[in-house]
């Protein structure tokens, strides 16, 4: 993923949603809406995380350290998952909160134009910013699915950006529904209850986000077409015969690591191995330009071992074939 269309993304929505705090927050000031109040909160929260994503994605382009050999690319992922925990804890809970004390102690909105008007803007500018995120989604998400896009994006932040966006979208509308409701019946309960709403549409993405974010702090292997593009690009037929197993990680959404174990014929020089290891390096770079850290291993074939399967107890860059 380009990190640029990640900042563009991430920088729309910010500025959609400070200006959308502000006015929901003068809506809440004016008409005691509770769904204002939740909804003016779940805004400052989601400017908060665009802010978490800005400062992973630039501490992350730190150069690596004795202390920290490959670098700092996972901050990425980090501050993605600190991301989710803020949707879940001041986003979600406390709309569910407000939704419960207006249940509770249900009161009729007043001035019903401010709440109605600013939810309108705030569809409108949160649409443009949704708009932003899908278009600079479309640009590396090629044939997969939206939803395999989310679970399959080794870089965090367009689908962070994705999911608050949308749940922005269905949060406003809900908003609006509860206020309707509220105004049309003289029942503050509605107001709560879309409030409630509101609270457990933010959760659900929270955990969504935390999951996937969670998968990618753990440490994923590239994805099918880059294992395969890898594969391809390291037997040569002449010195490198086979690839006898590989594993992949990301360090980061833009760098992977390659280990591997390559068959080399059994009569090469120890200077013909390492040229054919060097130039299996540089297949490999231009194959997958992101595979910055290889390291393979030469060996020679067994077909013994390789009829007995592989060892389960192998560690990975152990003995096992």
């Amino acid at each position: 993923m380009s990190a640029s269309g990640g900042t563009k993304a991430i920088v729309a929505a910010l500025a959609a949603n400070l200006a959308i705090a502000a006015a929901k927050f003068v809506a809440f000031l004016f008409s005691g809406s509770s769904s204002m109040l939740a909804e003016s909160v779940h805004s400052l929260a989601d400017s908060g995380n665009q802010g978490l994503l800005l400062l992973g994605g630039k501490k992350a382009q730190r150069q690596a350290t004795p202390q920290h050999p490959f670098g700092y690319g996972r901050e990425r992922y980090i501050y993605a998952f600190l991301v989710s925990i803020v949707l879940f804890s001041v986003g979600g809970m406390f709309a569910i909160y407000e939704g419960y004390e207006k249940i509770k102690h249900p009161h009729p909105i007043e001035a019903w134009y401010w709440p109605v008007g600013v939810l309108i803007f705030a569809i409108i500018a949160e649409s443009f910013s949704f708009r932003t995120a899908i278009k600079e989604s479309n640009l590396v998400r090629g044939a997969l699915s939206w939803k395999e896009f989310v679970r399959r994006a080794k870089a965090p932040e367009l689908p962070v950006v994705l999911l608050e966006d949308l749940g922005a979208l269905v949060g406003l509308i809900l908003a609006l529904g509860g206020v309707g409701l509220a105004l049309l019946t003289g029942d503050g309960v509605w107001d709560g209850i879309g409030t409630l709403c509101i609270g457990v549409l933010l959760i659900l993405i929270a955990i969504v986000l935390a999951a996937e974010t969670k998968s990618l702090l753990l440490g994923e292997a590239a994805g099918l077409d880059d294992v395969k593009k890898i594969e391809d690009a390291v037997v040569d037929g002449v010195t490198v015969t086979r690839l006898i197993h590989m594993r992949t990680l990301h360090l980061g959404p833009e760098e992977l690591l390659v280990a591997a174990k390559i068959a080399v014929r059994h009569d090469e020089t120890a200077t013909e191995v390492a040229r054919a290891i060097d130039a299996a390096e540089e297949r490999i770079r231009a194959a997958v330009p992101i595979a910055r850290v290889i390291y393979l291993e030469p060996d020679v074939y067994s077909e013994s071992a390789a009829a007995a399967g592989p060892d389960p107890a192998a560690t990975p860059g152990g003995n096992g074939h």
